[in-house]
């Protein structure tokens, strides 16, 4: 696609929306690691010069995406239903609907799985800032989740179990990307097996230890 200059407010925010699109676009063909910046100035019809008008960085557009996806992930697990049993159950219940709604968007984890090591290091602090306040907003309404389906844990409580719940969705989705001699290692020795990691049941379990262990204390 080839674009002309924007004018307008609504001009640049279009641009800056297909940024966003094709570099999604590129996450469901590679890993993030592999996104360039010269490849989604090419694929979005833009020079790089034209492309840094709308975003300060390669990292900016993914920060950018991985909001945007957030966002969206935590409207669809809001509308989970989870049961209405005993606490545990709930408890049971909404980390399911965590692992099984972060496991049907991979372009989100993978997000996840890079913010700190890669999407967070070429950035400016105004960016910085704006990244974390984002970042905080959405952990406070993950919390508010938490808290209508377990509201036996307090609002601190909850808290923890949103950051913690994400940075395991994070550490998780690495853990489950094997690179190719991995997979060759876990495909020759059966024993070896039983290491590779399955996403949705690694994130379920360790919400419900999470949330389980939030109980306990919360009763003691």
């Amino acid at each position: 696609m080839t674009f002309r200059r924007a004018r307008s407010d609504s001009q640049r925010e279009e641009r800056r929306r297909a940024i966003l699109e094709t570099t999604a676009g590129m996450l469901t063909e590679m890993p993030v690691a592999q996104v360039s910046l010269n490849e989604i100035s090419r694929r979005v019809g833009l020079a790089k010069s034209n492309v840094l008008r709308y975003v300060e960085s390669r990292e900016a557009a993914l920060l950018d995406l991985l909001h945007v996806r957030t966002r969206e992930w935590l409207a669809a697990l809001a509308d989970r239903p989870v049961g209405t049993g005993p606490a545990t159950e709930r408890a049971d219940g909404f980390a399911d609907a965590v692992a099984t709604t972060l496991a049907e968007r991979p372009v989100l984890c993978d997000l996840l799985g890079a913010q700190a090591a890669v999407l967070e290091r070429n950035v400016s602090t105004e960016l910085a800032v704006r990244h974390k306040h984002a970042s905080l907003a959405a952990a406070r309404e993950l919390a508010a989740t938490v808290r209508r389906h377990v509201p036996e844990i307090d609002d601190e409580a909850a808290m923890h179990a949103a950051g913690a719940a994400l940075l395991c969705a994070g550490a998780a989705w690495t853990a489950c990307q094997p690179s190719a001699a991995m997979l060759a290692a876990y495909e020759r020795d059966p024993d070896l097996a039983a290491m590779r990691l399955d996403f949705t049941a690694a994130v379920r379990e360790l919400v419900a230890l999470l949330l389980a262990g939030l109980l306990t204390r919360t009763a003691g």
